[in-house]
């Protein structure tokens, strides 16, 4: 694809991380219906397509991000009001939500993880995701992008992490994929916590602790240059059909929901 508020540190008591210290989290405590915290996101807006062909039109809407009033967050991806909102291919049909923390908070190197109970369906794209600061000047790929869970909801077994940077992006972005070891199980059955943990020259993916795939300089294309030594900002959304996943289809049911217990730093 391409949190309370806390500044200090604090011991995790919450999910299967080991002990340690966090210095930003967002555990989407609040009254039920109430938006994210602005303070620590902000929204994406609209339906350019988003540079891979989605359908949906992403607005700040409670209708599409709101709280449970349980400490969670939902991303609800839907056909309501869609038609009010024009899209790069005519009237939208869908609208969901995108959210990010640039601005807002930054950070270099450390776990990155969240705990995601993930939709199921044809065309569902939910995305768990970094995006190197300087974006702004860089651009895309040359800020780096890094995916720490991909997913599509007609492959429910199945999530991916990715690397992209320049001479490494889009198709040729460098992954790896996990499957639940679960026989019979979807990643919309349960939750499960998606994470990085990087360092200088090194990112290695988990889901539920395990580690499946570690790059390094030496994994890139010959001439290219790793770009993930520098701060990044975080991103998650629900994207609705495109080039990944393909779109809906009949057999698709709306309104989808993304839920997130934490995403912690």
């Amino acid at each position: 694809m391409f949190l309370l508020f806390l500044i200090g540190f604090v011991t995790l008591a919450k999910g299967d991380a080991a002990s340690r210290t966090v210095v930003w989290s967002d555990e989407f405590n609040g009254p039920a219906g109430s938006s994210p915290n602005r303070n620590n996101w902000n929204f994406d807006i609209g339906g350019s397509g988003w540079g891979n062909n989605e359908r949906q039109y992403y607005t700040n809407s409670t209708t599409n991000a709101a709280l449970d009033g349980n400490g969670h967050l939902l991303i609800t991806a839907t056909t309501e009001g869609a038609s009010q909102h024009n899209c790069w291919y005519g009237k939208c049909q869908y609208t969901s939500a995108r959210l990010n923390t640039a601005g807002h908070f930054t950070h270099t190197y450390g776990r990155v993880e969240a705990r995601i109970l993930l939709p199921v369906g044809q065309g569902m794209w939910p995305a768990f995701w970094m995006l190197g600061n300087d974006f702004g000047q860089a651009g895309w790929p040359g800020c780096g992008e890094v995916d720490i869970m991909e997913y599509r909801g007609s492959l429910p077994t199945v999530v991916q992490g990715t690397i992209h940077g320049p001479g490494y992006s889009g198709a040729h972005g460098i992954s790896a994929v996990y499957t639940n070891p679960k026989t019979g199980q979807f990643f919309s059955d349960n939750y499960h916590v998606f994470a990085v943990d990087w360092s200088e020259n090194e990112i290695r993916w988990s889901v539920d602790g395990v580690t499946y795939e570690t790059r390094t300089p030496s994994d890139l294309p010959k001439g290219t240059t790793w770009v993930f030594n520098k701060p990044f900002f975080i991103l998650i959304n629900f994207a609705v059909g495109g080039n990944f996943p393909g779109d809906p289809n009949s057999s698709t049911k709306f309104p989808q929901l993304l839920k997130f217990d934490y995403v912690w730093r």
